[in-house]
C-alpha cells in the first residue's frame, strides 16, 4: 500500500494525459512554494539535497514493488522517478519563476528524449532502472540551468 502511494505520488500517476508531466509540475510548484515560504535561503540547497536523497531512498524500492505487482518493467503510473529528477533539476536554482520553469521544461525534454546514456540506465532491473534515467535527465537539466545562470543568461 505504501509503495503505491509513494510510487504514484498519491495517485497523480493515474492522471491523464501526461502523468509524468503532472508529477513534474506538482513537484516544481511544491518545491518553489515550500522553499520560498518555509525554508531560509541559506538552507535551501541542503533541504533540496536531503529531499532528493529521501525520494531516492524511498522511491526506488516503491517503484520496484509497484512494477513487480503490476507485472510491467516501467509502468506509466509510477511517477516518483519524475519527482526525483525534477528535484535534481532544481538543486541550487534560484527561486525565481523563470529558473523554476526552465528547470521544469529542460527536465521534461531530457526525460522524454533520453539522450545517451540515459536509455542504458532504463535497462537496470527493478526500481533503480525506473528511477535512474530520470536522475540522469535531472542532472542534464541542472547542468544547463546552472550554466545559464553562471553565464548570466538567466538572472
Amino acid at each position: 500500500m505504501w509503495a503505491w502511494a509513494v510510487g504514484t505520488l498519491v495517485g497523480v500517476g493515474f492522471w491523464r494525459p501526461g502523468s509524468g508531466t503532472w508529477a513534474s509540475a506538482i513537484t516544481a510548484a511544491a518545491w518553489w512554494a515550500g522553499a520560498h515560504y518555509l525554508i531560509p535561503m541559506r538552507l535551501q540547497w541542503i533541504a533540496a539535497t536531503v529531499l532528493v536523497c529521501l525520494v531516492l531512498i524511498i522511491g526506488i524500492p516503491a517503484a520496484g514493488i509497484v512494477a513487480r505487482e503490476c507485472e510491467q518493467e516501467d509502468p506509466s503510473h509510477v511517477v516518483i522517478d519524475e519527482v526525483a529528477g525534477q528535484l535534481i533539476a532544481l538543486l541550487g536554482v534560484p527561486l525565481r519563476w523563470q529558473s523554476v520553469i526552465l528547470g521544469f521544461i529542460l527536465f521534461r525534454v531530457f526525460d522524454i528524449w533520453k539522450p545517451p546514456p540515459l536509455r542504458r540506465l532504463e535497462r537496470i532491473e527493478g526500481g533503480a532502472g525506473i528511477v535512474l534515467d530520470d536522475v540522469g535527465a535531472g542532472l542534464y537539466a541542472l547542468a544547463i540551468v546552472q550554466a545559464l545562470i553562471h553565464w548570466r543568461v538567466l538572472g
